[in-house]
């Protein structure tokens, strides 16, 4: 891995010394040039002539994002968020009155509260697995619930966002299609960071995005959907002409792929910058991108624990997401302290992930994310920084 060309490649990293890349990350100039090149199409062409100029590049978009994730390019729809990809897979699952839904207590927040909004519709119940003492859910207790209740979906973050671990989510996937349940997989934090692949995860869908360890542009995310979800023709509540024919005044049939998850109105100059950045990651390797970033985070954890702090991280396997409590100050005081010098992290606060920092006692954690183009420099930098704030 060539670091200093990766940082050529990347014109933020002349101006700030990013650890938020668990927020968004910095585009490298590939992504940049891709968007802005078909902006500046649509603005000389026209929108709809400048999409059928790029169809092939935008058709490229599916092979790519199947080749990072495993898959056919079939099985791949664009989405405008890893959220809205999530709640576009929720939305097609067939609830009835007095259906579970079972989770983890560290998934994310916007997940926990639709599957809340749910509940309210459809008097669902929210089945919770314990968590083990170590850190990350409980697969045995997964088991026992499942078998207990036989929940009409499972569902698991697979690195959440406001701690360090990443989730057996192969383990529970196994689980899911022994006994046929269906298995929905929020990857927005691990896609881009570590490799996923959705054959070994066994899931019915993956939601991810493209604007943080992937380095894609903000408002642009993608949504894995097996080939069972197609074959039984579920679909989103509120599907569009993208998705379905109109075939008789009163009935219209669902295309028989995942783009049956899109909607017609489509942002061209984000699905090229989101095939860049994909084939920018792909073309480094995620197994060295995973093998690099275990050393950035080597170094941070050691780092912290010299200056007697606590980290809020626990688990077998832990992500490119470090959590840590900086006691006696405020939130506010501290991100604007690493701001001017230049340094870039993000906060945490008690409601984003509610069962977990209860239970860890905090009201707010410093979370820094660093990814593979930060040095042992910036490393330095931040470490000096955070000793000032807690001296």
């Amino acid at each position: 891995m060539d670091i200093d060309q990766l940082r050529k490649d990347t014109p933020g990293c002349a101006q700030k010394i990013h650890f938020n890349n668990a927020g968004a990350s910095l585009m490298p100039k590939p992504v940049i040039d891709a968007m802005v090149e078909h902006i500046n199409l649509e603005a000389t062409l026209g929108g709809y002539e400048a999409a059928d100029l790029k169809a092939k590049e935008v058709a490229g978009f599916y092979d790519s994002a199947a080749q990072l994730l495993n898959c056919k390019a079939t099985n791949i729809a664009f989405t405008s968020s890893a959220t809205n990809a999530f709640a576009r897979a929720l939305s097609c699952i067939p609830f009835k009155d007095g259906d579970s839904i079972l989770l983890a207590n560290e998934d994310y927040i916007s997940n926990q509260i639709a599957f809340l909004s749910l509940k309210k519709r459809f008097k669902l119940k929210i089945l919770r697995a314990t968590s083990l003492a170590e850190g990350g859910v409980d697969v045995e207790d997964m088991k026992r619930l499942m078998d207990a209740h036989h929940p009409r979906l499972v569902s698991l973050t697979h690195v959440p966002s406001n701690t360090g671990l990443i989730q057996p989510v192969e383990a529970v996937g196994e689980l899911c299609a022994e006994r046929d349940i269906y298995y929905l997989v929020d990857g927005c934090q691990s896609v881009g960071q570590i490799p996923v692949d959705v054959k070994k995860i066994k899931c019915d869908f993956l939601s991810a995005t493209m604007r943080k360890f992937l380095r894609g542009p903000r408002g642009a995310g993608f949504l894995y959907v097996s080939d069972k979800i197609i074959t039984q023709k579920l679909e989103p509540l509120f599907i569009d002409m993208r998705g379905a024919d109109w075939i008789t005044a009163d009935e219209y049939a669902p295309r028989m792929d995942a783009r049956r998850f899109e909607d017609w109105e489509f942002p061209y100059a984000l699905v090229l910058g989101s095939k860049a950045a994909i084939d920018y990651a792909l073309a480094i390797s995620l197994d060295q991108i995973t093998e690099r970033n275990k050393f950035l985070c080597y170094l941070i954890r050691q780092g912290l624990k010299s200056l007697n702090l606590r980290l809020l991280d626990i688990g077998a396997k832990q992500s490119s997401i470090i959590t840590v409590e900086i006691p006696n100050r405020k939130a506010p005081d501290v991100l604007n302290a690493l701001r001017k010098e230049n340094i870039n992290t993000s906060v945490g606060h008690r409601n984003f992930a509610l069962i977990d920092f209860e239970a860890k006692q905090v009201d707010w954690a410093l979370r820094i994310s660093p990814h593979y183009f930060n040095t042992q420099e910036e490393i330095d930098k931040l470490m000096d920084a955070i000793k000032k704030i807690v001296a």
